[in-house]
């Protein structure tokens, strides 16, 4: 069974930072792209951030335009290792949401290519 667990959230002022980090356990291999959604209330879910394992040296990232140059995605690629992170520098207000981990065998951008997910970890960010 596959399961993914956010953790990291909280409360930070505007131009602050916070580091996410997902714990994925059940996949069958590194070779899952993992990325980083969020929703806002009222709002659709949002791809923010994702990457691709290439060889077991290499990985590979893509951002939305929204995010690119203030997070920044990793993923631990060590054997029988799943974790991903989500550096987030420069947060702004509009930035508060639930941040979702998900993992899927396709590189995409649109939630419905993403097979698993996590429950979620909420950021709130004060001006």
């Amino acid at each position: 069974q596959v399961q993914l667990v956010e953790s990291g959230g909280g409360l930070v002022q505007a131009g602050g930072s916070l580091r996410l980090s997902c714990a994925a356990s059940g996949l069958t291999d590194s070779s899952y792209t993992m990325a980083w959604f969020r929703q806002a209330p009222g709002k659709e879910r949002e791809f923010l951030a994702a990457v691709t394992t290439m060889t077991w040296s290499v990985t590979a990232t893509y951002y939305a335009d929204s995010v690119k140059g203030r997070f920044t995605i990793s993923k631990d690629n060590a054997k029988n290792t799943n974790t991903a992170y989500l550096q987030m520098n420069s947060l702004k207000p509009e930035d508060t949401a639930l941040y979702y981990c998900t993992a899927g065998r396709v590189a995409g951008r649109n939630p419905g290519q993403f097979a698993y997910w996590g429950q979620g970890t909420q950021v709130t960010v004060s001006s």
